[in-house]
């Protein structure tokens, strides 16, 4: 026998399963098919994984509490179903459970006898913090020896995370832990997670913080935002951003009030309003229009103040961030507005003069500016050079790509 043919049985050797091993394999015919069983029909499914997931300050956690509260009173969901009361488990690596979540709960009306913190991990006596990936079977002896947990809430999601949370593989990997646990225990597991500021307009879904496994790994994505009503007033509004096991569009307004559960106590509730119709990504579209166009707004007239008379660019620069505007949507305003850059002599920068007809009303200066005329040696009143250099030709609209700011 020859080297290599030898090396290749031996390998095949080396493959073969010992008696008993193998892969598992289940004909169609041995399964009985069976519905999906919701916690809340169409929204929170018992043994799956979903995301709840928002910009900041959506009440993203306070939402969470809300649910859990429901669970352990058996209360009404949003849309009036009721709840079977169960027992709730809560993993937070932000939020202290004496201060912040317990009052939540009771401002949402939790009985605080079903709600359970995950604190850390006792070994040899001493208290260590939660690992998921080495104290999962621990959690789930603890959830069993509770008994009846229907509601497991992870915040934020990405704590379970202990490898690269912006790696496919290693996102998966992590979740799955927390997705056994949930079927296993048959509860309904809520990961909580931020909106990425980028890809405004792009699907719900995409915009998780992080790896994209984190909403693919999760059979609902539920989205909170915040849009605005045609009369001009705001309101927030809980979406499907996917489902792969039910509806994947609708949701309902909900408001965020100050309650005082107990004396000194205050606490941030949830209230909900009315249904609202169409998919998380056409409300997303206008939440991002909404904040957009509110932004370029504030940016205009900031342009329209501080361009009385011509300004240095970099100084409309440091005005713009002392007064909290982005650049990026100053620059976006002052294209709108039809702003003109001019270039100076070799010694002198670049200026921002805002054209007669993009002003409102007059403006009227109180201040003494004569010493900034006089650095502006590029404008004279007729627009044209004047003794201290040539002007460079003026350039509307920011089409000039020697103006690096």
């Amino acid at each position: 026998m020859s080297a290599g043919l030898a090396a290749v049985r031996t390998g095949i050797e080396a493959a073969t399963p010992a008696p008993g091993d193998g892969v598992v394999l289940i004909n169609g015919a041995d399964l009985t098919p069976e519905p999906i069983r919701w916690l809340w029909p169409g929204w929170l499914a018992l043994g799956k994984l979903h995301m709840l997931a928002g910009a900041t300050g959506e009440g993203k956690t306070t939402i969470a509490m809300k649910m859990a509260a429901t669970v352990t009173v058996g209360g009404h969901w949003a849309d009036g179903s009721r709840c079977e009361p169960g027992n709730v488990l809560i993993w937070s690596g932000e939020d202290d459970p004496a201060d912040t979540l317990l009052p939540r709960l009771l401002a949402a009306g939790a009985d605080r006898t079903r709600c359970y913190f995950v604190s850390g991990v006792r070994v040899e006596d001493e208290v260590q913090s939660f690992d998921p990936a080495r104290h999962m079977a621990a959690l789930e002896e603890q959830a069993r020896a509770i008994g009846g947990v229907k509601l497991l809430i992870v915040d934020p999601v990405v704590s379970a995370v202990r490898g690269d949370s912006h790696k496919n593989t290693e996102v998966r990997r992590a979740l799955q832990p927390v997705v056994d646990l949930a079927s296993r225990i048959d509860a309904a597991a809520v990961g909580i997670s931020h909106f990425s500021k980028a890809g405004a307009g792009a699907d719900p879904a995409s915009r998780v913080v992080g790896s994209i496994a984190f909403a693919a790994v999760a059979r609902v994505v539920l989205v909170a935002a915040k849009v605005r009503t045609e009369n001009g007033e705001d309101r927030r509004v809980l979406a499907r951003g996917k489902s792969n096991i039910g509806p994947d569009e609708g949701g309902f307004e909900y408001s965020i009030e100050q309650v005082e559960p107990s004396p000194g106590i205050v606490a941030s509730c949830i209230t909900w309003g009315q249904p609202v119709t169409g998919t998380a990504r056409q409300l997303l579209a206008e939440a991002d229009e909404q904040v957009s166009t509110s932004a370029m707004g504030a940016a205009e007239d900031f342009l329209r103040e501080c361009l009385a008379t011509p300004m240095p660019a970099n100084m409309v620069k440091r005005e713009a961030a002392d007064a909290g505007h982005a650049w990026i949507t100053v620059r976006r305003a002052a294209n709108a507005l039809g702003v003109v850059r001019r270039k100076g002599g070799v010694n002198n920068g670049w200026y921002w003069q805002l054209r007669e007809d993009a002003q409102e009303t007059p403006k009227v200066l109180i201040q003494n500016d004569e010493h900034l005329r006089q650095k502006l040696s590029t404008f004279d009143e007729s627009g044209g050079a004047t003794a201290c250099g040539p002007l460079v030709d003026a350039v509307p609209n920011g089409e000039c790509s020697e103006e690096v700011l």
